[in-house]
């Protein structure tokens, strides 16, 4: 890893505490960087940065939170030096039919996914172009295989691959490069979560083959740094996920057979209730966002 790009940059990694964004964090000091890794749960954001080989800063901010942010931006470049990587992880989901969801934490899902990947941005923006730097977010097939009984977490994540896709093109003139990640299931402790209620168990279960496989997330994150380092504008993990692209306006007819078959058993016997906020990192999420947290 000696000769990574990488050696001796700053990179920001946002949701860090665990799952992706630890293995992201991981891949990166190997290969010589210095990390920043931003989230709630600042006791495992110290324990992840205690880990790495390298120097490594774990800051707790709420990337909804505007001015959190910037505080942290500061620190960052007052501590490691300007960012030349940001990497917008941080995500959280939560499943059911939209016409009984809260309305709140609905919303709350479009603000961490969409608005917060977008506001980690503009906090680390100034970084970017005094570095001619490089930012990731993360997308997932939901950017273009929306999926039933996950309204919130399918619209957050189109709305991420439409603003990486703006961003890249007002920047590129700056020598700022802008990617996205189109990420399949990974064997994280939100997808295992999500297993145990039906609907989205079943709804997983009858795609095909492949589309329904999770990965490591250690494999992804290696995948995706090396995506890092070449300044790709587009990564897929797995690989075939391209074609799924290609093939993107095939899929809503292609989920709509399923559903329309599938969903009424569910409903009936009753497999159709909300999730509320899905793994870990969803619930840590609600519980910093509680009075008195």
């Amino acid at each position: 890893m000696a000769g990574s790009p990488l050696r001796d940059r700053t990179v920001v990694v946002t949701g860090a505490a665990r799952g992706l964004g630890a293995a992201l964090a991981a891949e990166c000091a190997r290969r010589g960087a210095r990390l920043a890794l931003l989230g709630h749960e600042k006791p495992r954001l110290d324990a992840v940065a205690a880990a790495l080989p390298g120097p490594a800063l774990a800051l707790e901010a709420d990337v909804t939170d505007a001015a959190a942010l910037d505080a942290a931006a500061h620190e960052v470049r007052r501590r490691l030096g300007p960012p030349s990587v940001v990497v917008a992880n941080a995500g959280i989901a939560a499943g059911g039919p939209f016409a009984g969801s809260d309305p709140a934490e609905w919303r709350r899902v479009i603000d961490v996914n969409l608005t917060g990947s977008a506001q980690t941005v503009r906090a680390f923006l100034p970084d970017l172009f005094r570095t001619s730097g490089y930012s990731l977010q993360i997308a997932s097939t939901a950017s273009f295989g929306a999926a039933p009984m996950m309204s919130a977490y399918c619209a957050s994540k189109a709305g991420v691959e439409a603003f990486t896709h703006a961003l890249r093109a007002e920047v590129a003139h700056h020598g700022i490069a802008v990617g996205i990640a189109y990420l399949n299931w990974l064997d994280t402790d939100m997808i295992r979560d999500a297993d145990r209620y039906a609907v989205l168990r079943e709804l997983r279960a009858h795609m095909p083959g492949p589309a329904r496989r999770t990965h490591p997330a250690d494999v992804a994150a290696a995948r995706l740094v090396r995506a890092v380092e070449r300044r790709r504008t587009a990564v897929y993990v797995p690989g075939w996920l391209r074609l799924a692209q290609l093939a993107r306006t095939t899929l809503p007819a292609a989920v709509m057979r399923v559903t329309r078959r599938e969903l009424p058993g569910l409903e009936a016997t009753g497999g159709m209730d909300a999730t509320g906020p899905l793994g870990a990192g969803g619930r840590a999420d609600r519980t910093a966002r509680e009075p008195g947290a």
